[in-house]
């Protein structure tokens, strides 16, 4: 029997029974199917069958679609005053997941600028490769090596250093947005699979974020105007159904987007992308003893009161906290080492 799995809300600090959409196939396809009958399993996570399976489960019409509209926005719990559309102009289930919000009004950002903040409506893990190196020998979410790619010449940059998982479910905000300020001095597509980003797969199959393909982008923030935490990595991983993520940052609402490019000025908070939808997955890659994850997700992380399904697959607690794009997630530590300067002035 497959076990529940519960994260905590930082909204409300209790604990939360999650509905994992399609868990009993997701079951059976990462265990079952995987195992005994693997050539199906490859056709089925495939990028042309998770575009198939995207299109018959976002982009048939609904019946009836204003109602029909107005009454997935409120099974799924979206608050439908959020929305810049009005609920009568949803006609297909993608036009739900791919929504724009007033993210200004209800998504507020502190104005401080030595916060990191999420970059998505997200249940989040956090955690240091130094103090947990038994995920990643076990290799069950990934190692920062295989995540970047196998050629990219960022791995040595964030040894040692932290990271954030941010887990999106087909329910939420499907617009990625900075969480930091600062200058693109790199970005690349790694190819890959569309691999489901439930926590069953994710305990199941390891290394899965490293086998999805994914689009990373490094920001340097030691720049003038940048957040001043070294170097970030920020990760946007596809996962079952979703085959694109478009590139489109906005300086104001989604006013003028334009893709992002090496050299691109970016600011904390601002919509960057979009994943085409779906569920699936923001890594950040921090550079060691630049930030500190906000107390509330580190006590939430260890708690042993919470039913996850991460911590029974991988035996020590590993909780998860749903928190809100733009909300807080991390500070800059006060006295950055000095060896850690500014990779674009390095290159001058």
């Amino acid at each position: 029997m497959t076990m529940n799995h519960q994260y905590i809300s930082r909204a409300t600090g209790g604990i939360v029974d999650e509905q994992l959409i399609g868990d009993r196939s997701i079951t059976l396809l990462y265990h079952n199917l995987r195992e005994r009958a693997p050539s199906l399993f490859s056709a089925l996570t495939s990028k042309r069958m998770s575009s198939v399976l995207g299109y018959l489960h976002f982009d048939i019409n609904l019946p009836l679609p204003g109602r029909r509209g107005l009454a997935l926005l409120q099974r799924m719990g979206v608050n439908v005053q959020e929305c810049l559309a009005p609920h009568e102009s949803f006609t297909t289930p993608r036009q739900v997941f791919e929504r724009q919000i007033r993210y200004w009004q209800c998504r507020p950002m502190e104005a401080e600028a030595a916060t990191v903040v999420s970059p998505a409506d997200a249940k989040v893990l956090i955690g240091t490769l130094d103090d947990i190196p038994e995920l990643f020998i076990k290799e069950k979410f990934f190692s920062a090596e295989e995540l970047l790619g196998p050629t990219s010449v960022w791995k040595d940059r964030f040894a040692g250093g932290d990271f954030a998982i941010c887990r999106l479910t087909p329910d939420k905000y499907h617009y990625n947005h900075v969480p930091v300020s600062g200058r693109v001095a790199d970005i690349y597509t790694v190819d890959g699979d569309c691999h489901s980003c439930n926590p069953e797969a994710q305990i199941a199959l390891a290394s899965i974020h490293a086998k999805n393909r994914r689009v990373v982008t490094i920001i340097d923030t030691d720049v003038d105007g940048g957040t001043q935490v070294g170097l970030v990595a920020m990760v946007e991983v596809v996962a079952l159904m979703i085959g694109e993520i478009v590139q489109c940052y906005s300086a104001t609402a989604y006013e003028a987007p334009q893709p992002v490019v090496t050299g691109l000025f970016v600011n904390k908070g601002q919509p960057k992308s979009l994943y085409r939808p779906g569920s699936s997955t923001d890594i950040l890659l921090f550079q060691r003893d630049r930030i500190e994850f906000s107390e509330d997700l580190r006590a939430n992380l260890v708690r042993s009161d919470v039913q996850s399904r991460y911590s029974a697959g991988l035996g020590r607690p590993l909780v998860e906290t749903d928190v809100a794009v733009r909300s807080t997630i991390a500070l800059r530590r006060s006295t950055p080492p000095l060896a850690q300067s500014s990779f674009l002035r390095e290159a001058l």
